[in-house]
C-alpha cells in the first residue's frame, strides 16, 4: 500500500518540478477559479493526516491544516511531498482506527466510523487520483498537458480495464 501511495505522490511531484510557481498558482476558469496548487494542497494535506494520525489512532480529514503554503509554493509542495514518501519508505503496519467526520453541512454531528489505516491510505490514493484528473482539467487550459503520462488521474481498475478491450 505505501509503494502506491509513494507512486502517487512522485507522479504529482514529476509534474511540479517541470512546472513554474505562476503555472501552479493560475486561478483557472476550467477549475471554476482554482489552481493547481489549490488542488495539490488538498491532496498533501490529506496524506498528512494519516501522517499525523493522532494518539487515539483516530483520523479526521475535516481538521487538516490548510495550509496556503502549499497552494501558493510550489517548491515547499515538492518539499512536503518529498516528506511524505519518506515516511511511506518505512513499512506501516496496518492497525484499526477511527473516522471522525461530519458527512452534513447543515449540523455539527460528526460521526466515528471504524477503520483501519490501509482502508485510508486506499482512500488517500483514490482521493489523489480523483484530484489528479481535475489538475490535468488545468493542465490542458495551461496547454501544459505534455508534462505528464496520459493515465495520470486515471483510477488503476480503469488502466486495466482499457488494456484488457485493446486485446
Amino acid at each position: 500500500m505505501e509503494k502506491n501511495c509513494t507512486d502517487n505522490l512522485n507522479e504529482i511531484k514529476n509534474l511540479l518540478v517541470q512546472l513554474t510557481n505562476e503555472n501552479y498558482t493560475q486561478i483557472l476558469k476550467h477549475l471554476s477559479g482554482a489552481t493547481i496548487g489549490q488542488h495539490v494542497r488538498h491532496i498533501i494535506e490529506f496524506y498528512q493526516t494519516i501522517v499525523d494520525i493522532d494518539t487515539r489512532n483516530s483520523i479526521n480529514y475535516d481538521i487538516r491544516r490548510r495550509n496556503l503554503r502549499i497552494e501558493e509554493d510550489i517548491n515547499y509542495a515538492i518539499q512536503l511531498i518529498e516528506d511524505i514518501s519518506n515516511f511511506f519508505c518505512v513499512s506501516i503496519p496496518d492497525r484499526n482506527c477511527k473516522l471522525e467526520s461530519n458527512l452534513s453541512s447543515n449540523n455539527n454531528e460528526c460521526l466515528t466510523i471504524p477503520t483501519s489505516l490501509y482502508r485510508e491510505l486506499a482512500y488517500c490514493l483514490e482521493h489523489s487520483i480523483h484530484h489528479q484528473a481535475l489538475i490535468k482539467v488545468g493542465l490542458i487550459e495551461l496547454d501544459k498537458v505534455d508534462c505528464i503520462n496520459s493515465n495520470f488521474g486515471i483510477a488503476p481498475a480503469t488502466i486495466r480495464h482499457k488494456k484488457s478491450c485493446v486485446q
